[in-house]
């Protein structure tokens, strides 16, 4: 008989729903929520009043008033004196500030609306003062350090060192979307485009997709398909669907600004990037969307001169067949066409238990070799367990594409869990265990986690 390895119990578990290795501290009812009865549009409702009461409390904290070379006001992820309270990240500010404006109109404040689109629009213009004069602008910006991670930091041309995720256009839009005002861009939108032409001066591959230089803070820090690969080889779906919704906003942003001819270009960009990212990450026979390798070179003429090449090599890169949750991404960004769309969900969400945990999505098929359910906070765990902003990109992708069953399935574990969690522990987590629902780090952390409102 055969040993039984580690990767095959860990599977075998996770998708009979069983698993609760790891977990740190269960919560009272640990039992699967999918053996628990039906909630009931009261229990529904019950969870949201409870993190309705939470957030109200709690809310308010996240605005920051200026200090440091946080030189603006400002939005922080988390609560004060909790991990991350005295940065400022990049994505996460977008959904820090997009669950506060959800805040504001459930309760119907627009005085909160009005402070959180000032903090909004100062963090935009911390980021855009510290931009380089490349247009490179780091992805973190700390109370006492410029650039803790070195974004900036000179070097031979590429860069390998990561920048900002492409989401300003994204937080722009949003704001004066809010505000019903863009006039107060106008200063820093000139920023905004050298930061795109950065961009695409250092990390577009040969295929037109961007690629991550190396893989450090890449937002789902220790992904397979890029953690611990070559730099400048992994065209991460998470980077090139928020660049593809990042060049789609400033589009919007540069016409509301009278800039057409830079709307026309941003939007002809968005077009040529989602072409490229259906063409080379779509995968017909596993209907699912992969991020691609793109070393393929074809180096014969340089290795051997005498012999006559032959067939050409028309794979311009190779798909990274790791299924993690960025596969779901392009039904996200509206990017997927409807079949696919269809394929996806039926094979690969709704067919087994791979990605559906008892409390939402795993960030990582627990099907694969690096399933795994360790507290890491550096880089943090991305290797299966559940992370609210993957719940809410899979949520709006079951959305957009008419799944409302599902949809509505996965919010309300969303809402069960961070409930549970809240009258558990008092405040919500960084991440948490898919079958137990036991919260794994970073007690007070806020930043995503606030999406839950728009899933109520």
């Amino acid at each position: 008989m055969k040993p039984i390895t580690r990767r095959k119990m860990l599977a075998t578990l996770a998708v009979t729903g069983a698993s609760t290795l790891g977990a740190r501290r269960l919560f009272a009812a640990d039992q699967p929520a999918s053996a628990r009865p039906a909630w009931s549009a009261t229990d529904r409702q019950a969870a949201a009043d409870k993190l309705m009461t939470y957030f109200t409390r709690t809310a308010p904290q996240l605005l920051r008033p200026p200090q440091g070379i946080l030189s603006h006001a400002n939005i922080a992820p988390s609560l004060p004196g909790k991990q991350y309270s005295t940065t400022l990240w990049d994505w996460d500010t977008l959904w820090t500030t997009r669950g506060l404006f959800r805040f504001a109109h459930l309760t119907k404040d627009d005085a909160f609306r009005a402070k959180v689109a000032e903090h909004a629009q100062g963090s935009l213009q911390i980021f855009f003062d510290q931009a380089s004069p490349e247009g490179r602008i780091p992805m973190l910006i700390s109370v006492r350090n410029a650039d803790p991670l070195d974004c900036l930091k000179p070097a031979p041309a590429p860069n390998h060192k990561n920048q900002a995720k492409p989401i300003f256009g994204q937080l722009a839009l949003l704001t004066a979307d809010e505000t019903n005002d863009v006039r107060w861009l106008a200063p820093h939108f000139a920023k905004l485009l050298k930061f795109y032409d950065s961009w695409t001066a250092n990390n577009v591959s040969q295929i037109g997709l961007l690629v991550w230089g190396d893989d450090v803070a890449i937002g789902n820090d220790n992904d397979p398909t890029t953690f611990g690969r070559p730099f400048f080889s992994s065209a991460n779906l998470l980077l090139n669907t928020l660049y593809y919704r990042d060049l789609q906003a400033s589009a919007e942003l540069a016409r509301r600004l009278d800039r057409p001819a830079d709307a026309a270009k941003l939007s002809e960009q968005a077009a040529a990037l989602g072409a490229n990212l259906l063409k080379y990450c779509w995968d017909p026979r596993d209907r699912f969307f992969y991020t691609v390798d793109t070393q393929c070179v074809d180096m014969r003429a340089k290795l051997i001169k005498s012999v006559k090449p032959g067939m050409d090599m028309s794979w311009k890169c190779l798909p990274l067949k790791i299924q993690t949750f960025t596969g779901f991404l392009p039904l996200w960004c509206g990017l997927a066409t409807p079949p696919q769309a269809a394929g996806l969900v039926q094979a690969n969400y709704v067919a087994d238990q791979r990605f559906r945990g008892d409390w939402g999505v795993r960030s990582l098929s627990s099907l694969e070799n690096m399933y795994c359910m360790d507290f890491s906070s550096n880089p943090s765990n991305w290797l299966g367990p559940v992370w609210i902003i993957v719940n809410y990109f899979v949520w709006q992708g079951l959305e957009n594409y008419g799944f409302h069953d599902e949809a509505r399935d996965l919010a309300d574990k969303t809402l069960r869990l961070l409930a549970a969690d809240l009258e558990a522990h008092g405040s919500l987590n960084e991440y948490y265990h898919p079958d137990s629902g036991a919260p794994l780090s970073h007690q007070g952390f806020m930043d995503w986690n606030l999406l839950v409102m728009e899933m109520m």
